[in-house]
């Protein structure tokens, strides 16, 4: 069996990174956490990033047939709707994204979300199998940045050849995800990292954002586990559990909430959907407001 096609496409605006995979014998893709553009300062919404995505599939003769989600995202709204109006391919993500729906769902009063996943068209549990073409695909639940987290893991022959990681890792000089969010949890992120640190050393990585941190001066979301094993700056081999949790609350407790958050949480515990538009044609996103005292 050929090794699988792999193309990553950074968005500098969110700082995502969206991929196909490819199976060279069939020509069959997946895509990855697409992106859908927008401003949140006006409200306005395009499909510039995915259309880049989309153009490339096409021009490589690639047929779309899964979107993958890594988890609900915080910091993007997704792309998967528009992706699949124009390939037919299926939406899907963790089966744990019930929780993520059940927790954002009251903060948000979001009354036409379901709450059992049934907005995606493919709900994945820990240890769950598929096929694009003729690769086979693993899905390794990963929590702990949220409940929803999976890890795709792309066998070749009997061994994983790359792994998908979402933002259960970074690159091994920026570390990891917070794990702050309502449903987060450091103590389970650590647990998760450790499962994808122990597939074999020469694995492939390949993350769903980076942030060049400072001494670098380019943008990467390609490394392997040997290289996080090794020297990633929060959960590098030798770091205890204790010890990274300790770490990541701290850091944590630092951070500003991401700026794109209000909207991404509504729109991707939707699938992507963007909510119905009201009596004068026009969709809303909501902004909970909460008075000091």
């Amino acid at each position: 069996m050929s090794e699988p096609f792999i193309k990553g496409f950074f968005d500098e605006g969110t700082n995502t990174v969206s991929y196909i995979l490819g199976d060279p014998a069939t020509r069959q893709a997946a895509i990855i956490d697409p992106v859908l553009d927008f401003d949140h300062r006006t409200g306005d919404a395009a499909t510039k990033s995915a259309d880049v995505v989309l153009d490339a599939a096409i021009a490589g003769g690639w047929r779309v047939v899964k979107i993958l989600e890594t988890h609900v995202h915080a910091d993007h709204l997704s792309g998967a709707p528009y992706i699949k109006q124009k390939t037919g391919a299926p939406v899907g993500i963790g089966a744990h994204v019930r929780d993520v729906q059940r927790i954002f769902r009251p903060v948000f009063n979001l009354t036409d979300v379901s709450g059992d996943g049934s907005e995606f068209d493919e709900l994945y549990d820990d240890g769950a199998t598929f096929t694009i073409g003729e690769l086979r695909v693993r899905v390794m639940a990963t929590p702990g940045h949220t409940p929803a987290c999976v890890t795709y893991i792309v066998d070749v022959g009997n061994r994983p050849y790359a792994a998908f990681v979402g933002d259960t890792l970074f690159m091994p000089d920026f570390g990891t995800a917070r794990a702050d969010f309502p449903g987060g949890d450091a103590a389970e992120l650590y647990r998760s990292i450790r499962k994808v640190l122990a597939l074999p050393a020469e694995t492939k990585l390949f993350m769903c954002h980076d942030y060049k941190p400072p001494g670098r001066d380019h943008f990467a979301w390609e490394t392997t586990v040997a290289e996080e094993r090794a020297r990633n700056v929060h959960v590098r081999e030798g770091i205890s559990e204790d010890e990274f949790v300790a770490m990541r609350r701290a850091r944590d407790a630092k951070l500003a909430a991401p700026l794109l958050l209000l909207p991404s949480i509504q729109v991707n515990v939707r699938a992507g959907k963007l909510p119905a538009a009201e009596s004068n044609g026009v969709r809303y996103l909501k902004i909970p407001v909460r008075l000091a005292g």
